[in-house]
């Protein structure tokens, strides 16, 4: 075994992991709930980045119900991001259980 050419390969995943994460960080995911009235765009990284509702939705008797649909969007978004970045992390590392990734 060629512990050279080892540490190499390591370096080289590592570097492309980091290079693949920046690159999730920056893409984005689009959920929408309720019929299409609430909708959420994160990142892979989760971070909502914004969030439209249908103003048919704005009831002020009913502001519960928008409270869960909101939530049910943002959980949703932040879901498929984190699926997406898996996925790809998955793609790079060949499958491979590496803690964090």
């Amino acid at each position: 075994m060629n512990i050279a050419k080892l540490m190499k390969q390591a370096q080289q995943m590592q570097a492309g992991l980091a290079a693949k994460q920046e690159e999730l960080s920056i893409q984005t995911v689009d959920a929408s709930v309720g019929g299409g009235k609430v909708n959420v765009i994160a990142t892979c990284s989760g971070d909502v980045l914004s969030i439209k509702i249908d103003p048919s939705l704005v009831d002020p008797a009913d502001v519960e119900f928008l409270e869960e649909l909101v939530l049910k969007g943002v959980q949703e978004a932040i879901t498929k991001g984190k699926d997406k970045a898996a996925a790809e992390m998955k793609k790079l590392t060949g499958g491979l259980g590496i803690p964090g990734m």
